[in-house]
């Protein structure tokens, strides 16, 4: 059973109308209709409270509709992808090149224009959308601002509402030029893409959006190894450790090693050559040393110790060369 379905039912066991459900979720009775009959998709359970509202009114189970929705869309979802992807809207294509940078706009639509809808046109749709999602998902939640909105498109609240409402349930294939329109073409400023990398800076309408700039990038990083060494888990289960701190072991979990696997002796030299302060630069040591051993004095005792051995074994060295001199 569709959500289509389970719905109709429901209001006809109940004697409601569809009125009432438009009254519930604060949506046009147009919008209910077009749902009703099929003509819409149903709204992504994650993106409104339209199921919520819903369900209250037709005394539904909690999630019971968003599952069915979820269900449907994913068919939907089945069906479109098994067919080639189609090109965007002249339209919206045009408004995405206008809103990029403008020494780049004509590398940008060499490459748009290759394909009728290939990987660099996808990514950088996809991630506008992204980012002005965002945006219209937070201000649903506002009422006075949606009320000022209205006011100035001369839409009535509902519209407004059912207007942002479609727009969260688009996606990138079914952009159309009236989402240009409403939402791409007011809140993005610009955008900007580096090819070699893929990273991507979108400015927002600064005089609508407070934090109006976004970054994302696309780095290539190696992957991260989980596995601890084996020398490692011996050395920390032995008694010579030394009483490794949390921030020591912490450092030695770090160390990587390409193809070689250290014994518990490396990381037992690796650890006192950490705690040693004559491996540190005098500038930052002091900082360094108070932050890896709490007992700053007997470290700094230690380093006198070694300074004086060091000068005690050269003044030997220097003393028989005088002597034979003589």
């Amino acid at each position: 059973m569709d959500v289509c379905l389970a719905i109709k039912r429901r209001l006809e066991e109940l004697g409601l109308e569809q009125r009432d459900l438009a009254a519930a979720a604060k949506v046009t009775e147009s919008y209910i209709s077009q749902l009703l009959t099929g003509k819409k998709l149903p709204p992504e359970p994650g993106r409104t409270d339209i199921y919520e509202k819903f369900g209250k009114l037709l005394k539904l189970p909690s999630g019971k509709l968003a599952k069915l929705a979820d269900h449907q869309r994913k068919e939907v979802l089945k069906r479109n992808l098994e067919d080639p992807p189609k090109p965007l809207f002249k339209e919206v294509r045009e408004l995405i090149l206008r809103k990029g940078a403008p020494g780049k706009e004509k590398q940008i639509r060499v490459i748009f224009e290759k394909q009728p809808f290939g990987e660099l046109e996808r990514l950088v749709t996809q991630k506008l959308l992204d980012v002005v999602k965002t945006v219209a998902r937070d201000e649903l939640e506002s009422e006075t601002w949606l009320q000022s909105v209205a006011r100035l498109s001369g839409r009535s609240y509902e519209a407004m509402r059912v207007s942002i409402l479609e727009f969260l349930d688009t996606d990138v294939f079914n952009v159309s030029s009236e989402d240009c329109v409403s939402f791409l073409d007011p809140l993005i400023e610009s955008w900007d893409i580096d090819l070699a990398t893929f990273g991507m800076e979108i400015v927002l309408n600064r005089r609508l959006i407070p934090g109006y700039a976004r970054k994302f990038e696309f780095v290539e990083r190696e992957a991260a190894e989980t596995e601890e060494e084996a020398g490692l888990r011996e050395f920390l289960r032995q008694a010579v450790n030394g009483g490794a701190t949390e921030e020591e072991v912490a450092f030695l979990r770090r160390l990587r090693f390409k193809g070689k696997h250290p014994t518990p002796l490396y990381y037992y030299r690796e650890l006192q050559n950490l705690r040693d302060p004559l491996h540190f630069r005098q500038d930052s040591g002091a900082a360094t040393n108070k932050r890896r051993d709490p007992d700053n004095a007997a470290r700094q005792m230690q380093l006198n110790s070694r300074k004086r051995a060091v000068q005690r074994w050269a003044k030997n060295k220097i003393a028989p060369r005088e002597r034979s001199k003589s």
